[in-house]
């Protein structure tokens, strides 16, 4: 076996910013079942770790290029974190001041890289949930002049999927097949963006939505009221708290509406978030894979699929973002920070370098 080597990607870049996309699919090789192939989409590989890189940068280009956004004004977005990771990674680029609003309940590591890229994080009661952190966002910006991102609501979060998430699925799988696409929702913009083309050039492909079981929200059947600006009015009655950070706030996205209401899904399949911790774990320490709750629920649900999908079948997963967004979740409870007795008795196995204690 020869030594592997590297060519370099045959440009320079000018700007973080043009390092988003073209993250990899990944072949699933330990924990997928025989019968199937499984591969996964790994987002952390763009420049800030995460899906929402994609979105944060087309939002604020297009807003650059229709001149709704003027040079020097503070963007203002209420996000979970990814979002608001990627924005204050392309704010920073770019220079504008970024201020992001997000309920206390998600994890402080999340608040420490926005302030960390130079972003002000303003906090809100996790009582009121992602409904009221979008208020605060508003409030702020109508106080302020401030830009509103509207990830929720904009148009160029799904386009940005469309024109590359879409297209790279695409040029991936040329010639292969793909028989399932299985994708979670924030936004909904991944899935409406993706779906736009597969229904048009893979139609046999089947798009599996997911979302948490104890947060149906769309299973339900009830959208929440939006206002003439495609924002919403109210929390949505079916939602509780779930721990897939990232995944389903408290209200049906605009955005996702579009998927709804053009059938771009075949199958809606909830998952419990334990199950979803359970299969990040295994990615990690079977695959060498890293990912939060969110992509661990994903192949949760791509798994799932395989149980009943025909003999070799091709499932693709989305994974959102890197495990290192939920250092202080569930998702690393019970993974300790001392030393364990089995490595203890390692230690101790040789007579140098001891700790001691």
């Amino acid at each position: 076996m020869t030594i592997r080597t590297t060519s370099g990607r045959g440009r320079l870049y000018e700007s973080v910013v043009d390092t988003v996309g073209d993250t990899p699919v990944i072949r699933l090789n330990t924990i997928a079942p025989k019968n199937v192939t499984v591969y996964v989409k790994a987002e952390a590989f763009n420049p800030a770790a995460s899906v929402k890189d994609r979105l944060a940068l087309n939002i604020i280009e297009a807003a650059e290029r229709e001149g709704r956004l003027k040079p020097g004004q503070t963007v203002v977005e209420a996000t979970s974190g990814n979002t608001g990771i990627g924005l204050a990674m392309v704010c920073a680029a770019k220079g504008y001041p970024l201020v992001v609003t997000m309920a206390d309940s998600f994890s402080v590591e999340r608040r420490r890289l926005m302030r960390f890229l130079g972003a002000k994080v303003v906090l809100t009661p996790r009582a009121k949930k992602g409904f009221g952190m979008y208020q605060k966002a508003k409030e702020l910006a109508d106080a302020n002049g401030w830009f509103l991102a509207s990830q929720f609501e904009t148009k160029d979060n799904a386009d940005i999927h469309e024109s590359t998430t879409a297209r790279e699925i695409m040029g991936d799988f040329d010639g292969q097949r793909l028989d399932y696409f299985v994708s979670g929702y924030g936004t909904g913009g991944t899935v409406s963006g993706v779906a736009r083309v597969l229904r048009k050039d893979r139609p046999d492909t089947k798009i599996i939505l997911t979302e948490p079981a104890n947060a149906a929200i769309v299973g339900s059947g009830y959208i929440n009221k939006r206002n003439d600006a495609h924002q919403p009015e109210e929390s949505h009655p079916n939602f509780e708290p779930h721990p897939i950070q990232g995944w389903t706030p408290d209200f049906i996205p605009w955005v996702l509406q579009e998927t709804l209401d053009k059938k771009f899904y075949d199958e809606l399949i909830p998952i419990p978030g334990p199950e979803g911790i359970a299969w990040s774990r295994r990615l990690a320490a079977e695959e060498g894979i890293f990912t939060g709750i969110s992509g661990g629920s994903t192949v949760a649900v791509a798994m799932k699929i395989a149980e009943t999908a025909p003999e070799g079948s091709v499932i693709l997963a989305m994974l959102p973002d890197t495990g290192e967004r939920y250092l202080s979740t569930p998702l690393f409870e019970g993974i300790p920070e001392e030393m364990t007795e089995e490595e203890v008795a390692l230690m101790k196995s040789t007579p140098g370098y001891q700790m001691e204690g």
